[in-house]
């Protein structure tokens, strides 16, 4: 999509909002709180920002938009460069994080700009009367984005200020559990962050399938794993077989072979290029499949992954 930017807003130190539309006032295509999109800018840039505002809007998609220490054009081109009246290539909304409708409680925990797709969930509870509260974690005051909006729901939500709690950190134990029976559990921030709610809630007895987590880089301990040995790739509906070479990701040897696969990230990050596995047991190197989903081996993310078995059938 070619949406026009209708309006940029400082939202806190380092966060500009951003409020796109179609440029024939037309309703944008639908999204689920918690979703995000890709913004395509200059110089071949392709970023990820989570969608702001209630999913019951169809007129408008809001982001806000951090400027990252050590920017590699993304975001320094958005707060530098981008006006009122621009037109950017917008990709269609993807959810890889988003509210389970099921849950008795929605728990969030945010951290610096990680309020963004949060922002989106409150205000899909607000809208469904359903209950939730927020640990909103900051550096100071004047990074946190969208605090004139939180303000209004009082001890719905507690901040957490670094500069004020002179290096304590939250009690995430403590407040995870005040959570109901039946609670999820929602947080995008840093790694640091999430890793330490994850144990927080294994302390606190909250299941692991309650925790939701969204992250747009490769953990930061993460590091590319040993390339394994070849395999073969075969293409259930041709019949095609493509070998993969040892140093070689499966997404690229099926470039190589002229067969189009859609792709975003090519970290593991996204899902854009999940292909149907048919038979074979997978390498799984990604960050996004649930556990339930490696184990059953019924699909693998080409951008990482590869082979456990001498042969992989995709539906391709």
């Amino acid at each position: 999509m070619k949406l026009l930017v209708t309006r940029l807003s400082q939202e806190a130190q380092d966060v500009l909002g951003l409020e796109l539309r179609a440029q024939d006032g037309a309703a944008l295509p639908p999204f689920t709180s918690g979703a995000h999109v890709d913004l395509l800018l200059p110089g071949d840039i392709r970023r990820q920002y989570s969608l702001a505002n209630s999913p019951l809007e169809r007129h408008r998609y809001v982001l806000g938009v951090g400027l990252a220490p050590a920017s590699r054009g993304g975001s320094a081109f958005v707060h530098q460069r981008l006006a009122v009246g621009d037109v950017l290539e917008v990709g269609a909304p993807r959810a890889l994080f988003g509210i389970d409708p099921a849950a008795t409680e929605h728990v969030f925990v945010a951290g610096g700009i990680g309020i963004t797709p949060i922002l989106s969930m409150i205000l899909w509870c607000e809208a469904h009367a359903r209950p939730w509260k927020l640990l909103y974690c900051v550096r100071t005051r004047a990074r946190a984005a969208y605090a004139w909006t939180l303000a209004r729901h009082h001890d719905r939500v507690q901040l957490h200020v670094d500069q004020e709690a002179a290096g304590t950190p939250p009690d995430l134990a403590g407040w995870l559990a005040g959570a109901a029976p039946g609670a999820h559990v929602y947080c995008c921030g840093p790694e640091g962050l999430m890793n330490a709610v994850g144990a927080a809630a294994g302390v606190v007895g909250i299941d692991k399938a309650a925790t939701h987590f969204e992250r747009f880089a490769p953990p930061e301990q993460a590091t590319p794993a040993a390339s394994a040995g070849a395999f073969t790739v075969v293409l259930h509906r041709s019949g095609q077989r493509i070998e993969v070479a040892p140093r070689q990701s499966l997404l690229d040897a099926l470039e190589d072979a002229n067969v189009s696969v859609p792709f975003s990230c090519r970290e593991g990050m996204c899902r854009s290029c999940e292909v149907p596995l048919l038979e074979g047991e997978a390498e799984h190197r990604d960050f996004v499949l649930s556990d339930e989903e490696r184990d059953s081996h019924t699909c693998i993310l080409p951008c990482v992954s590869r082979a456990r078995s001498a042969v992989l059938v995709l539906d391709l």
